[in-house]
């Protein structure tokens, strides 16, 4: 039986290293439309300059999520897909892959189709897919490999750091008096994924090393311990990244740490100098 592994452009990778027999993985991009141009997220965006078309315009920005066809396209690939999405909070994305599922279904009976929301974004939907990689090259059945990436999925934790407000001004999350002045004061957010999927602001403060200081504070009291994977992705911000990942590997050296820049959707909400972990 053949499988597919499938996500929406917010998992940031475009392949998996060692995919286990008889299965594909594959990505569905989001779209990012700045005035009358639309970026296509996938890996031939260049990420630099549809942030630099963003920066220089001043009026409003969307996001789409992928079309139940491009969906339904994958899912005609093999016998048994596992999708996986961005939190329904931020996009339509998981309803799209639901609604392209039964439409598949009801035309192919026989195929075997499970759709998990990942109630996250970023590098949290990267380590599933390595797990449910890892499950099905236990010979797990479809009905097991779905059980486990939906434990693992409730076990992980995502974390982001912002250090540019124009997004959360645009959106209406903050004033433009706030924004300006937490910019001038070179002030830095953390901000968490929620058990319902939601993204939530939770410390704020001055500096990118106390931000970074906090981050590790909290996969501690949650309860890490260097067992699984973790997940970094920065939007122009590498050297805080590999920051991160050093005071990660010096509290927990036996951890598995992954560095990548980030893909257009999540660029596109982190903003210039971001960085979102998941663990």
């Amino acid at each position: 039986m053949s499988w597919m592994l499938v996500s929406d452009s917010t998992c940031e990778i475009h392949h998996i290293d060692d995919l286990a027999p008889d299965t594909q993985f594959a990505t569905v991009p989001l779209k990012i439309r700045v005035g009358d141009r639309e970026f296509v997220d996938n890996a031939a965006l260049n990420v630099p300059q549809m942030m630099e078309v963003f920066a220089n315009f001043n009026g409003p920005s969307s996001t789409a999520c992928p079309s139940p066809e491009e969906w339904a396209e994958k899912f005609l690939m093999a016998d048994q897909s596992i999708a996986l999405t961005i939190t329904h909070t931020l996009s339509g994305s998981y309803n799209s892959a639901c609604a392209a599922r039964d439409m598949v279904l009801e035309e192919h009976p026989e195929k075997k189709i499970f759709v998990l929301d990942s109630l996250s974004c970023g590098g949290e939907i990267a380590m599933i897919l390595w797990h449910l990689n890892d499950l099905i090259k236990q010979g797990l059945s479809f009905e097991e490999v779905c059980r486990g990436g939906q434990a693992y999925a409730d076990e992980c934790h995502l974390m982001f750091a912002l250090a540019s407000f124009e997004n959360l001004v645009r959106n209406g999350r903050i004033s433009r008096v706030v924004g300006f002045v937490a910019g001038k004061l070179n002030m830095r957010i953390l901000g968490r994924a929620s058990q319902d999927g939601r993204l939530e602001m939770f410390f704020k403060t001055r500096g990118e090393t106390k931000v970074l200081a906090r981050i590790l504070e909290e996969m501690d009291q949650t309860g890490f311990h260097g067992q699984h994977p973790v997940m970094i992705s920065h939007n122009n911000n590498e050297q805080g990244a590999h920051l991160l990942r050093h005071g990660i590997l010096t509290r927990w050296p036996e951890a598995q740490v992954h560095v990548y820049p980030c893909g257009g959707l999540c660029a596109y909400y982190e903003q210039d100098q971001g960085i979102i972990i998941g663990y």
